[in-house]
């Protein structure tokens, strides 16, 4: 399984996002599987890879969390929660994406 998660410069959801993978990865027997993150610097770039909002996480190339219809760019992103809104997704449902990419 290839997990990448894209950010912006000095995203403040950056270590939030790798800390909620890890926890994820491992609450679904997945300790041995590594991310990495990497850094989208330019629009141009972003519409190129299709990036979001930081953080996205990708999943075998796929983001589980898209939102049809939201354009490309450098900005924050926004996850719908059981909570409401934040800037990481629900623990439960990353957990979900994880399980279902096996």
């Amino acid at each position: 399984m290839e997990i990448e998660i894209l950010v912006v410069p000095d995203c403040p959801n950056a270590k939030p996002a790798a800390e909620q993978l890890r926890r994820a990865l491992d609450d679904v027997g997945l300790s041995d599987t590594t991310f990495t993150t990497c850094v989208v610097t330019g629009q141009a770039e972003a519409e190129r890879i299709g990036f979001t909002g930081s953080p996205t996480i990708l999943i075998n190339g796929h983001d589980p969390f898209a939102d049809p219809g939201r354009p490309a760019g450098l900005a924050c992103r926004v996850y719908r929660t059981a909570d409401g809104l934040a800037g990481l997704p629900d623990l439960d449902r990353l957990r979900q994406v994880l399980t279902s990419a096996l």
